[in-house]
């Protein structure tokens, strides 16, 4: 497969990281393998601990042209200089996001496992479409985004999709031609070098 045929990758952050050392492990990732969008995904709901990623986040992702949007919180995205947010409820707050952000900003949405829910959000102007989990795992409801829903939105819809939750180099295989962007994030962040086992996962696209 032509590499501009290839799914890109979207980054996703730990939910608690090390200012001292995530942004150097993170920018080692931007140099290993060309990402598209960074997601500030944090499990803290401390304001200004989330401001401080957010600024380290931005110096690393933007020195490398790469967009970096945050989880839920789009009243920091103007303050913190970023590109966007990813919300997570579906297709219910789209449009005040993009009000609230402008027609250039990224908004873009998780959908689990609901065709219904990302039609939805398609039609209230998303730019992405976030579907998931697709490989095991008993977080959430543990219900995965079945392979033919993927396959169906990459014939029927415009509006990209994008793949996340529990990868493996199997499913990436099996998903590559049917989706436009794969979310990485905990399946490299829990090892010993994420930029390798990165770039393992980008070599299952074929």
């Amino acid at each position: 497969m032509a590499q501009e045929d290839r799914p890109q990758l979207y980054l996703l952050t730990p939910p608690a990281f090390d200012l001292e050392v995530f942004p150097s492990q993170l920018a080692k990732v931007l140099d290993a393998v060309e990402v598209a969008c960074i997601r500030l995904t944090m499990a803290t709901k401390d304001e200004d601990q989330i401001g401080r990623a957010a600024d380290a986040c931005r110096m690393v992702s933007h020195e490398r042209d790469v967009a970096l949007v945050i989880e839920t919180h789009l009243k920091l995205v103007e303050r913190h200089g970023l590109d966007g947010v990813h919300l997570t409820d579906a297709a219910r707050t789209i449009r005040y996001a993009r009000k609230e952000l402008g027609a250039d900003a990224i908004v873009g949405t998780w959908c689990a496992d609901s065709r219904h829910d990302g039609m939805n959000a398609a039609e209230a102007g998303a730019d992405y479409v976030c579907f998931g989990p697709v490989g095991q795992t008993a977080l959430g409801t543990g219900t995965p985004a079945e392979l033919d829903l993927f396959q169906w939105w990459s014939e029927m819809i415009e509006v990209p999709v994008v793949a996340e939750g529990a990868l493996t180099p199997e499913l990436i295989r099996t998903l590559t031609p049917m989706t436009d962007f794969f979310a990485i994030g905990e399946e490299i962040w829990n090892t010993e070098d994420p930029a390798q086992a990165l770039r393992t996962l980008v070599a299952a696209m074929g």
